[in-house]
């Protein structure tokens, strides 16, 4: 079960700031983040990978995108 950041309608740096937070709390596995702007996909991609998470999936989703994340 992955951990979900619901970040749709925040303007950045808000989604990349949370993003950032779970992925310090949970430190490992599956995190899917949601965003709703082109700015915050890229944005939060950026910082995960800088974290040393990989993108696994990015999908289109209605208004925004679902970004998954992961580390082992």
């Amino acid at each position: 079960m992955s951990t979900v950041v619901d970040a749709r309608g925040l303007s950045c740096p808000q989604p990349v700031l949370m993003t950032l937070d779970e992925i310090k709390k949970v430190n490992k596995g599956e995190i899917e983040v949601l965003v709703d702007t082109d700015t915050s996909k890229e944005n939060v991609t950026r910082a995960a990978e800088s974290q040393g998470w990989q993108v696994k999936e990015i999908q289109g989703k209605g208004e925004g995108y679902r970004i998954i994340i992961n580390k082992d």
